[in-house]
This record gives C-alpha cells, sequence and structure tokens, in this order.
C-alpha cells in the first residue's frame, strides 16, 4: 500500500510539472520570435514531455521528435540536426549510450542531456564518453533551457567558424611564407655581395670581409663618408645571413633627441612623456630575431651611449615608464660617416661601446678612391632609370665618362646616381648620354682642357713665387666650382679653415672672377 501511495504521489506531482511547463511554454509562445532554421531533435520515451519541449522549442526553432533511440538514428540519417535534446533513463538504452554513438555518427550534432540524478561519475563518465556539452536538471525551466539551447548553437557556430577561419589562415600562411620565399631570394639577388656593382679591389676587399661576417652574429660597423653604401651594405649583410626570413629595420640616430630615440628603439607605455597617447611597441621588440641597422650612430648622446651598450652586453629592453624588461635576440649593425676611433680618442664615444659594436669592422672607400667603379656604376644607374621612367638609354658617350672620372664626387655613389637620374631625365629615347645632359659643376673644367690650363699657368717667363700663386688660385677656383661656391665643403677638399679659404678668395679676387662669368 505503501508503494501504491508513493507511485500515485509521485505520478500526480509528475503531471503539476508537466502542467506547468505546458504554461510557461505557452507564455513563451506568445512572445514572437522568428525561427532561425536550426533544428532540435527531441528524444524522450514519454509523450507529454515530448510535446512539452516540443512546444517550448517550435517557436524558436524546428523540432524533430522520437521516442526512442532507434527512432532517433532514423532522424538523423534522413535530416541534418544541430541539436539533440535526450533524456537519460529510456527503456532501450540510456542516454549516455546514445550520445556515446551519436558521437560517432553524427558528430556535429551539440548534445544536451536531461537527467534528473547528479552523480559526479555519471557526470564524468557522460562527460568523457558522450562528449555531452550541458547537464539540464530535472524539472526543467523554460528560460533556462532556452537559454542554454541558444549558447549550446552559438558556441556549434563559433566552432565552426573557427575550423573555417583556422583552415583559411593555414593557407594564407602557407601562400605568405612562399611568397616570402620568393621576396627573401629576389632581395638576395639584389643585395647579394657577388651582385653588388664594382670592379676595383678596394670594393672586393670589403666585401669579401662582408660575407664572412654575415655568417656570424657578431654585430658589424660600417664606416665611410655619406654616399659610400653603408645600409646597402647593412642590408646586404642580414639577406645573406641566417636572419634573413625575418626583419630588417634601420633608424637615423642622429635626427633625434634621446627620449624619442629611445622610444624608437626601446618603446614607451602609455603617459611616459607628454604626448604618449598609446603603448608603442619599438624597433629592438618589432624586429626581433632579425636585424637592426643604427646608422649615424656617433650623433647618439653619451646617456643614450649607455642605455645602447647595456642591451649589447644583456639583450635586455625596458620601455620608457616602464618597470618590465624584455629579452630581444638581435643583430646590431651600426654605421657612422665619422671615425668613431678618432671620437674616442675625444672623449665624445664610449670606449666599450665602440668594442662592441666593432665586432666586425668594415670601412666604405669613398668613390673618388675606386675610380674604375665609376663607368660600371654609372652605366648601372643609367639602365635603372631609364626603365623606371620607360625611357631607353643608348649608352654613355667617351666624353661623359672622362668628365665623370674627372669629378672628385664629395657626395660619392649617391651623388653619381642623382646626376646620372638627371641626365636620363634630359635625354631622349633611344639617344646616348652625353656632356651636354650633365651639370654645371661636371663640365665647368673638362680633363683636357684642366690639363691645358695647368700647361698655361706653368708656362711664360714669369717667376716661381707667381707661378704657384697662380696655381693655387685656379685649384681653388676649381674646387669652388665643383662644390658650387660650398665654401665649407671647398675648404674641407682643400684643407683649410672657411676662414683660410675666404682669405684666398679675397686675395685672388675669386669673388669678382666668378662675378664676371655669371655675367657673360
Amino acid at each position: 500500500m505503501a508503494s501504491c501511495a508513493l507511485s500515485i504521489a509521485l505520478t500526480s506531482m509528475k503531471h503539476v510539472l508537466t502542467c506547468k511547463h505546458n504554461l510557461h511554454c505557452e507564455k513563451h509562445m506568445r512572445t514572437e520570435r522568428p525561427n532561425d532554421g536550426r533544428v532540435v531533435l527531441v528524444v524522450d520515451d514519454e509523450p507529454q514531455v515530448r510535446a512539452s519541449l516540443t512546444r517550448c522549442l517550435r517557436e524558436d526553432y524546428q523540432v524533430l521528435a522520437a521516442d526512442s533511440a532507434a527512432a532517433a538514428f532514423e532522424i538523423l540519417d534522413r535530416s541534418p540536426v544541430d541539436l539533440i535534446l535526450c533524456d537519460q533513463l529510456m527503456p532501450e538504452t540510456s542516454g549516455v549510450e546514445f550520445f556515446a554513438r551519436t558521437r560517432v555518427t553524427h558528430p556535429e550534432a551539440i548534445r544536451i542531456l536531461i537527467t534528473g540524478y547528479t552523480d559526479p561519475e555519471d557526470m564524468i563518465r557522460s562527460i568523457n564518453e558522450a562528449a555531452v556539452y550541458q547537464f539540464i536538471p530535472k524539472p526543467w525551466q523554460p528560460d533556462h533551457l532556452l537559454l542554454t539551447i541558444k549558447r549550446a548553437l552559438e558556441s556549434r557556430e563559433l566552432a565552426r567558424r573557427h575550423r573555417f577561419l583556422s583552415r583559411e589562415l593555414k593557407f594564407a600562411d602557407d601562400v605568405l611564407r612562399r611568397e616570402n620565399d620568393v621576396l627573401v631570394r629576389q632581395l638576395q639577388d639584389v643585395y647579394h655581395f657577388d651582385r653588388l656593382v664594382f670592379v676595383s679591389d678596394a670594393m672586393a676587399q670589403v666585401c669579401n670581409l662582408a660575407r664572412k661576417a654575415a655568417a656570424t652574429d657578431l654585430p658589424v660597423l660600417i664606416q665611410g663618408e655619406t654616399g659610400t653604401g653603408k645600409e646597402l651594405m647593412a642590408r646586404a649583410i642580414h639577406f645573406f645571413s641566417r636572419r634573413n626570413t625575418f626583419p630588417f629595420m634601420a633608424q637615423n640616430c642622429g635626427a633625434l633627441p634621446d627620449d624619442m630615440l629611445h622610444s624608437e628603439l626601446f618603446g614607451h607605455k602609455r603617459g611616459a612623456f607628454t604626448g604618449a597617447i598609446s603603448d608603442r611597441l619599438g624597433l629592438f621588440p618589432a624586429a626581433d630575431s632579425g636585424t637592426v641597422f643604427l646608422d649615424e650612430i656617433s650623433e647618439v648622446s653619451q646617456s643614450f651611449q649607455v642605455s645602447l651598450l647595456r642591451f649589447l652586453q644583456e639583450g635586455e629592453v625596458k620601455p620608457l615608464g616602464s618597470d618590465e624588461t624584455r629579452h630581444c635576440n638581435l643583430r646590431i649593425i651600426a654605421a657612422s660617416n665619422r671615425p668613431l676611433k678618432e671620437l674616442v680618442e675625444q672623449g665624445k664615444f664610449r670606449q666599450d661601446l665602440y668594442f662592441r659594436l666593432r665586432g666586425f669592422e668594415l670601412q666604405m672607400p669613398p668613390l673618388r678612391e675606386r675610380p674604375d667603379d665609376i663607368p660600371l656604376l654609372a652605366e648601372h644607374a643609367a639602365r635603372k632609370y631609364g626603365e623606371t621612367i620607360n625611357r631607353k638609354i643608348a649608352g654613355i658617350s667617351s666624353e661623359a665618362l672622362r668628365l665623370l672620372r674627372a669629378h672628385p664626387f664629395p657626395g660619392n655613389v649617391r651623388e653619381l646616381e642623382n646626376e646620372i637620374r638627371r641626365m636620363v631625365a634630359l635625354a631622349e629615347d633611344g639617344e646616348f648620354l652625353s656632356a651636354k645632359h650633365m651639370s654645371p659643376e661636371f663640365t665647368c673644367l673638362s680633363p683636357d682642357k684642366a690639363d691645358a690650363a695647368m700647361a698655361a699657368l706653368l708656362q711664360g717667363s714669369r717667376t716661381l713665387k707667381q707661378k704657384v700663386e697662380a696655381l693655387e688660385a685656379e685649384l681653388v677656383m676649381q674646387s669652388l666650382l665643383r662644390h658650387r661656391w660650398n665654401h665649407s665643403r671647398a675648404a674641407k677638399e682643400l684643407g683649410l679653415s672657411r676662414v683660410g679659404l675666404a682669405n684666398k678668395i679675397k686675395r685672388y679676387k675669386l669673388d669678382q672672377k666668378q662675378a664676371q662669368a655669371s655675367r657673360r
């Protein structure tokens, strides 16, 4: 009798809960929700529960119902299903066993188990064997059930998109890697030491040493006059080294004050100084595992030399306004147009930093010391700049080459390239580059005229003092013409001070000669 009474009580309670569920579902049915086309399969052996779940879900989803595992598999085989709701207790099989099978046959469907038991071991078993997404305890609440299903389907969609994007990113990554390999090979062709434009022994010796430096991770110090190709050599070392798949970044150290230079290289945190409205990574962390080229290293202050020395010794980067440090694996290539050894002797550059930078020391020879390279460089530049403006250049005349070889080129290769670019712009398609296309400082005194002028100065009945003064005046005048009357450059070439040059201009009245020539 007691068992019968308990059974009747449980049946009554279940009926009350079912009615309660129906009332809640009817309330949700009154709220208009568009069906988004998602399919939910309800599996339960009790018709009332299936009907209750169907009424609760059909406003938002397309609902299919099955009274057994066998019927559920038939539905799954003929219809795509996004989510499965299944009761744990069923006559033929349990919900966990059913889900364990669907995990293999239909892995794309999300599995939610409705159960009145919360035994931890059963929950762990269902998670491990059936990959159940969520448990819905009995009696279930419509709001909780709908929210769980919504989150489950969102999770499924996010997982699908993640798989799709992962495949796309992997494909894109493979494409970028192949393109990067092609780009690296092209850059190696451009900056390969064997392809640098030179025929002189001086450049051959520098390139042989640079090739050996590229095979190591030692810092490299490149010194030479402005325009000799220091950055080009630095890029060649990088793209010929093991770091060629990582970034190469360059920074001119002479153009910024200490705080800005520290920010550019080491980075800063937001609010570290006025105008720092966001965090900045810095060149050193951004080029990690790659190479950083520091141009005009001789211009940095003593205080920044200490920070740079710390980085070279420990590899530590500390952004401005931050207490944290990070390590970067970088190769430093520094360049200077002023001899660092002389600056060390004058106390303007730290000796320990100088020794740190000169793991390998390369001295780029000026163009005037390798005149054999001038014709080859000129032809290469003419061909390159002619292609950029779609203009065919037949060649360079012998007279133009003689004028180029006679020029001292204080701006070195950069000055030569600028002159050839100007000549290409003035020339017609298919024309030879000749003296008529050259700048006045190149044509003002040709080699033949210069030799004739010097011979005329040394002839005649004048005294030795007069001949020396005439020769000195002519040499000063030539230097001024070559540098377009830039007194600083002319004085540097002649080994004079600006005051000494001004005195000679006044003594030989060279300013009056220049004025007369300009009037003519």
